[in-house]
């Protein structure tokens, strides 16, 4: 029992970020297909893409506040936080364009089912904003 608490806090970073990378994919791929399904009529290569832009608001929201107090343990404040929140900002409008594009691709051009391509792409997306983040946003003060 002691090894594997041992491996859980040695990777707790990584463990916590895949639990909620996982639960923001959840959080994206849910309101992505509500507003899909629902909000417009029917899909087009325009509505698929304004779907993935509201759900990719919802994510980011949940994503930034497990990041900030879960995953990275953040304790920035003042000019500090805002300066961590417009990083995180920025580095997941990063992975929205990439995620755009990968969902134009696998859509738009490949026809493959526009629910099945988001769960492709946020695979891919987990990965660029654990980079992300880790390096650029929360990264640990040496001070």
């Amino acid at each position: 029992m002691n090894k594997i608490k041992n491996l859980y806090f040695k990777y707790e970073e990584i463990i916590s970020y895949l639990i909620f990378g996982f639960l923001t994919t959840v959080v994206s791929v849910v309101t992505y297909y509500i507003f899909a399904n629902f909000l417009f009529q029917e899909k087009t290569d325009i509505t698929v893409q304004i779907s993935n832009v509201l759900s990719w608001i919802c994510a980011v929201i949940f994503a930034y506040i497990t990041n900030r107090k879960y995953v990275f343990k953040s304790k920035s404040v003042g000019k500090d936080k805002l300066k961590e929140i417009f990083g995180f900002f920025i580095a997941r409008v990063s992975s929205l364009v990439i995620d755009m594009a990968m969902m134009f691709v696998l859509f738009s051009v490949m026809h493959i089912d526009d629910t099945i391509s988001k769960i492709i792409v946020q695979f891919v997306v987990v990965i660029v904003n654990y980079v992300f983040s880790k390096l650029f946003v929360f990264k640990k003060n040496t001070n």
